[in-house]
């Protein structure tokens, strides 16, 4: 992505933010595995949004109005022998050069500098909570300055959450973000392709993630959005499970839940197929009932409709469906106001989707669901999950567990399904079958 498009956002939040105020953006920590190695490393989500700076030990300051430089970037100094063992560093010149930083100082620096640029600020725009130590820090500054009240320095006396204004700006995909996120979906629905292609009974689920993972980073993403999830038989019953360590089964159905990252945008898709490639009677009438439900909480997926408009589609087709299978009994309007279907739907249709796999930004403003708005994303997954453990279930619906996702961009006209893998019982069929 183009480093216009993190200036724009930074201008964008600074304009909001306006005069006498100073924004504080830090990104995460690294984190230890074991002894001294240390997970692979992912900036916070707000810094990189902000920045584009993808590196560790580092912060963002935004000073609207400062002569000098509205944006300072504090991080790691150039150092040839640390990037001999660890890789390069952008050093200060980079930061400049390369990410539009007006300023940049060495991390160490910290805490000499910030307090003189909290001086005689009005606001302070901070999320507090997210990481405890910095926080401290950050009080640790704003004390300082207020003890120099005599010398006639005053300190910010509002301190306003960021991540508020941050969410907002991200919930609305700028055509930029849209495009990285096309991308990642097509990734990601080649990935599923390959999967139900080289599925067969015998095969670990750990194999077929396997196969996902090549698939994404053979395609450019060097790894997915969150834990896959691969889940044949029982194991498709349980929502997150990733332990992805049993032996697929002929007769089974197995559901994937996956999806890559590119540029630090999430993909989210779900498909469920039988392991052998034919789907049973049983299978194929809860997987038409899901497939329904999931078509028509699309349909609700546009502009002026509200957030749980889809999930309500969905619940009436998922009840009706559940009420014809005789698993439900009672009025179709009854069973629906009165959730009959969660022992066997628990969960929402969908979630917001981004640089997070379950992004930011309110559901509900003001105890009313959002609107929707062109340049949301959304994913849209129901789901039947007929668990051994659901009391009174019949037997002949055990370890039957499935979900169908996919990404939906909210367009001014309606919505663009952003997935295509293949979803329905002649498409999945016909694709296991050219191969099988």
């Amino acid at each position: 992505m183009k480093q216009q498009e993190f200036a724009g956002r930074r201008k964008e939040l600074m304009e909001i933010a306006g005069n006498g105020s100073i924004i504080i953006q830090p990104s995460s920590q690294e984190h230890v595995r074991n002894r001294d190695v240390y997970y692979p490393y992912r900036p916070d989500s707000d810094f990189h949004f902000l920045t584009g700076f993808g590196e560790p030990l580092s912060v963002a300051v935004l000073i609207p109005g400062r002569p000098q430089g509205e944006f300072i970037l504090f991080c790691r100094e150039k150092d040839q022998d640390a990037e001999i063992w660890h890789g390069r560093r952008s050093g200060l010149e980079g930061a400049c050069t390369f990410y539009g930083a007006d300023d940049a100082f060495p991390i160490e620096d910290l805490d000499e500098i910030l307090p003189g640029l909290l001086e005689n600020k009005d606001r302070i725009y901070y999320t507090m909570g997210r990481y405890a130590d910095f926080d401290q820090r950050v009080i640790g500054w704003l004390n300082h300055v207020t003890e120099m009240a005599r010398a006639g320095v005053h300190a910010p006396d509002q301190f306003i959450s960021l991540s508020h204004l941050v969410h907002e700006m991200r919930l609305i995909k700028s055509p930029a973000e849209i495009r990285v996120m096309r991308r990642a979906a097509a990734i990601s629905s080649t990935a599923h392709s390959r999967a139900m292609k080289i599925t067969k009974p015998g095969l670990f689920e750990y194999q077929v993630e396997a196969e996902i993972m090549h698939s994404f980073m053979d395609q450019g993403s060097r790894s997915p959005a969150y834990p896959s999830i691969v889940g044949a038989g029982r194991n498709s019953c349980i929502l997150h499970y990733t332990e992805n360590n049993e032996k697929l089964k002929n007769g089974d159905m197995l559901l994937i839940d996956a999806g890559a990252e590119v540029e630090s945008y999430a993909s989210d898709i779900t498909r469920t197929f039988p392991v052998n490639g034919k789907f049973s009677r049983n299978q194929k009438i809860v997987y038409e009932i899901v497939l329904a439900a999931q078509l028509a909480a699309i349909a609700e997926v546009k502009p002026g409709n509200r957030w749980n408009q889809p999930h309500d589609a969905a619940v009436a087709v998922i009840t009706e469906g559940l009420l014809d299978m005789g698993i439900l009994k009672g009025s179709l309007q009854k069973l629906i106001q009165t959730e009959a279907c969660r022992p066997y739907y628990m969960h929402k249709t969908g979630h917001w989707l981004g640089m997070d796999v379950h992004d930011v930004g309110d559901y509900k403003i003001a105890d009313q669901w959002r609107v929707f708005e062109p340049g949301m994303v959304t994913t849209i997954e129901p789901g039947l999950y007929f668990s051994a453990f659901t009391k009174g279930l019949p037997k002949k619906w055990h370890n039957i567990g499935i979900r169908i996702e996919d990404d939906v961009l909210v367009t001014s006209s309606g919505c663009d399904v952003l997935s295509d893998a293949p979803k329905t019982v002649k498409e999945i069929e016909d694709l296991m079958r050219a191969v099988h």
